[in-house]
């Protein structure tokens, strides 16, 4: 059984199947031309295991792979790949790396754009993440990381930035986009960026991953070694890194104060001294974050996110949702007010009946303990002390609490979780402090949350599968063409295919004649499409041994792909090729 068939329906409904037949020969060329430069280079610049772990994770250098067979291979180590389409939301993403599962983009990067992408693609995430998975070490880094960032308070910011990166990378990756298409998408980045008014824990936490997991390096600051997949899934960005003097800094929690630019290679690199260094880093930023900390401070990130958080009670109570205002006196909070939707849950699980149909427009509560017995927590009393304030369904009660509300209520409901109350439910009920009201009988039924202090709060809310995505917008693009190929486009792949067939026969009797045909056609029809000049060159020299200069369509070819060399753009790229012949 494949891994995307054992997930909940919450994860599953961002998997798609793998489609290997949409691959054109073309797809494939380029695939296989980005791993010919990059297995001898990381061989050498990549970290100890880069080249063992493109054959344990199920990655040819010929062809794009089938990510079913890349979950086969992962399984080894207990790891598992699922197909998606593009971006995902952020949370969804982290929670597949938390779960040990590699979730990879389909789309292949275009010939246009085989330097680099800035759109998810196969290339990025099965070349870049897997190889190095096979570590011990590293594989529960990328999963601790990930269970980490679950539970950091994202904000409206990271939301609005989030989609603005993601509309601009499907849009400069699709050919039928405009130079007015890309501006407006630039534009609308731009406006994201200047949004920020302040860091979230998110931002930190992704600023971790980006300076590690995307653009890491370990070892000496003299000669370090790539692990990153952004930097593996680019020999020239990594050549760039390791060649041109880019400053080098030693790992550290600084390294989530430091921003970066997608679309530009890095000014700075973090170097960990090994994966094991990794670790650490990563447990210091977790000390930092509100899960963690609670009380007051946690509760001031989730008011400035002004996105779903989930507030942990000490009761066991999780109350997700927009906070928009809480009460405090000396260290104690006292109120806490959510906007809509709004959940209850426990361990992550929602209570029955206490979703976002009964709180689709908000939710508020008073805490702290009962003043007729406040040396005991609400949420720890007994049937008989409840009794003995009156507390018994269908009764009328006026109670007080030790931070000052007052409760005229009809006690309808108790619900207990784990051997505490977490939820008390009243009609007629009328809440009220110092003359402020905070609670009127024509509001409904009262659901009031048990607890007396906040032990953290983490972002996103407590039982996703049931909350439901809220917050990311509906997709306005997607990546890849969607534009049927041209006639013309069809003929191109196929020379792709003729040059796969005539290199994998490698018989040079039949080949030279279809070849000169071939090299004849593309001259003529196609003079930009360097990588085909490239793939004639090599497998008349490589693989059929031919005298190119006796051979006046195959000279022809060569000398393009020498006159090319000076574009911008494809003539690094040609460059490279030739210099892997």
């Amino acid at each position: 059984m494949r891994t995307q068939d054992t997930l909940p329906q919450y994860l599953k409904m961002y998997c798609i199947e793998h489609d290997v037949n949409k691959y054109t020969h073309r797809d494939h060329a380029a695939w296989r031309y980005i791993m010919r430069r990059a297995v001898p280079f990381f061989d050498s610049h990549g970290v100890t295991g880069y080249k063992e772990g493109l054959s344990k994770t199920g990655i040819e250098v010929d062809r794009i792979p089938h990510i079913d067979r890349m979950d086969q291979s992962l399984r080894e180590f207990g790891w598992g790949a699922v197909p998606v389409c593009g971006f995902i939301p952020p949370w969804a993403f982290l929670e597949f790396q938390a779960r040990k599962i590699l979730p990879i983009a389909t789309d292949m990067r275009s010939v246009d754009h085989i330097a680099y992408t800035p759109a998810p693609d196969i290339v990025h995430e099965a070349a870049g993440h897997a190889p190095i998975l096979p570590d011990e070490d590293y594989n529960k880094y990328l999963a601790h990381y990930a269970k980490l960032g679950t539970k950091a308070i994202y904000s409206k910011q990271d939301l609005s930035l989030y989609e603005a990166v993601r509309y601009l990378s499907d849009i400069k990756e699709k050919p039928e986009s405009t130079a007015d298409d890309i501006a407006q998408a630039e534009r609308r980045l731009d406006a994201a960026i200047r949004s920020f008014y302040y860091v979230s824990e998110a931002t930190k936490v992704g600023r971790m991953s980006w300076w590690t997991a995307e653009y890491g390096m370990a070892g000496s600051l003299e000669n370090p070694k790539i692990f990153g997949a952004g930097l593996l899934s680019s020999v020239g960005e990594s050549h760039h890194a390791i060649h041109n003097n880019v400053k080098r800094v030693p790992l550290s929690l600084d390294c989530t104060n430091v921003s970066f630019n997608i679309t530009e290679p890095q000014p700075q690199l973090f170097v960990a001294e090994n994966m094991k260094h990794l670790h650490d880093v990563l447990d210091e930023l977790d000390e930092t974050l509100a899960y963690r900390i609670g009380g007051i401070d946690s509760l001031n990130k989730a008011l400035m996110a002004e996105a779903v958080t989930t507030t942990n009670l000490d009761s066991g109570l999780q109350v997700s949702g927009i906070l928009t205002q809480f009460e405090h006196n000396q260290g104690t909070v006292e109120f806490i007010k959510y906007s809509g939707p709004v959940q209850l849950a426990t361990q992550d699980q929602e209570i029955q009946g206490q979703g976002i149909a009964r709180h689709s427009h908000g939710f508020s509560s008073p805490l702290g303990r009962f003043a007729e017995i406040p040396n005991t927590p609400i949420s720890r009393l007994s049937s008989t002390q409840l009794e003995s304030i009156g507390l018994v369904k269908g009764r009328h009660v006026d109670l007080t609490l030790t931070t000052g509300f007052r409760l005229k209520a009809e006690l309808l409901d108790i619900v207990r979780s784990q051997d505490k109350i977490v939820i008390m439910t009243f009609q007629n009920c009328t809440i009220t402090r110092e003359g402020t009201l905070y609670y009127d009988p024509s509001w409904g039924l009262f659901d009031w949350a048990i607890g007396e202090t906040v032990t953290g709060v983490s972002g996103g809310p407590a039982h996703r599968e049931l909350y439901g995505e809220h917050e990311i917008a509906s997709t306005e693009s997607t990546p890849g063409r969607s534009l049927p190929y041209t006639e013309s486009e069809y003929e191109l792949f196929s020379f792709y295919g003729d040059l796969r067939r005539l290199r994998d026969e490698k018989n040079a009797s039949t080949a030279k004649s279809e070849l000169t045909k071939i090299a004849s056609k593309v001259l003529s029809d196609y003079p930009q499409e360097w990588l085909l000049f490239l793939e004639i060159t090599e497998l008349s020299q490589k693989y059929l041994n031919l005298d190119i200069a006796s051979q006046p369509h195959l000279a022809a070819i060569k000398k393009e792909l020498e006159d090319k060399k000076g574009q911008p753009l494809i003539g690094e790229q040609i460059q490279h090729g030739l210099d892997l012949l």
